[in-house]
């Protein structure tokens, strides 16, 4: 039976302050398999963790990404804007900071578990991102274990074009019509899809891996698991994903030692 991997959707965003070191822990403790994280570039050129352009939503400060140096984007919590989360808690996550993509994998690297870098070069082009994404990655020696994607399809051709063995997803919302000539032609590993375009079945392929984002229904969970073809489910919640895979696996398991045992 093929065994869907689970990602934890900018660490444990559904319970923990999202792409932050303490919510890539919490990932790491619910056994997951694989975080999806998001990249841009400070004014200095560093390479941060964080979905949004600006840091408006997600920390206590105002502003764009790239009108800060580091220094001064570790002025800002990340952390304590989330206070209406269960686990909230006041005095750890006031403390929290924008990471850097070398301290993610400082973290991570330990314990060998992939890693889907998102490029958030779509508003802004972010000038070496790429060279620079993939020279972190290399100190680490974490290219194999790395999934490289994005809306920006420019950002990731040109990242190939840097480094061919690198593996590299599209991130797409709407249907394809053959996506495997895309895949092939675009020498892409695979395609990232909102979960709708497989939850209808709008997509299908068995030639190129598929992840489906961002799933957090249990019910979805738990169609998205009985299909054979997704090789990943992205969640906000990847402690509670990976609890309803291990029922259904369990369960299979049952059933096979009932007809053979």
């Amino acid at each position: 039976m093929n065994k869907t991997k689970i990602f934890g959707h900018r660490g444990s965003m559904g319970s923990l302050p999202e792409n932050t070191l303490l919510g890539f822990r919490h990932a790491l403790e619910c056994g997951v398999d694989g975080i999806e994280l998001d990249v841009q570039l400070t004014k200095d050129g560093e390479v941060v963790v964080i979905h949004d352009e600006t840091i408006d939503r997600t920390t206590d400060g105002t502003g764009y990404v790239k009108d800060f140096t580091l220094n001064e984007l570790r002025q800002f919590s990340a952390g304590v804007t989330f206070s209406t989360f269960e686990l909230f808690d006041e005095a750890e996550w006031k403390l929290e900071r924008i990471p850097t993509l070398e301290e993610v994998l400082h973290l991570i690297s330990p314990f060998q578990i992939e890693l889907n870098i998102e490029l958030k070069t779509t508003l802004f082009p972010y000038e070496g991102i790429e060279e620079k994404v993939l020279n972190l990655v290399n100190q680490f020696n974490y290219a194999d274990k790395v999934i490289y994607s994005s809306f920006h399809l420019p950002s990731i051709l040109k990242l190939k074009k840097i480094a061919p063995i690198a593996k590299i997803a599209w991130l797409l919302e709407e249907e394809l019509i053959r996506p495997s000539e895309y895949v092939q032609s675009l020498e892409l590993e695979g395609l990232h899809l909102h979960k709708d375009l497989l939850l209808k079945d709008r997509i299908s392929a068995d030639d190129f891996s598929i992840r489906v984002w961002t799933v957090n229904d249990e019910k979805e969970i738990e169609q998205l698991l009985n299909k054979n073809n997704i090789d990943v489910i992205m969640t906000d919640f990847p402690k509670e994903a990976i609890s309803l895979r291990n029922i259904r696996d369990n369960i299979y398991i049952e059933k096979n030692i009932d007809c053979f045992g």
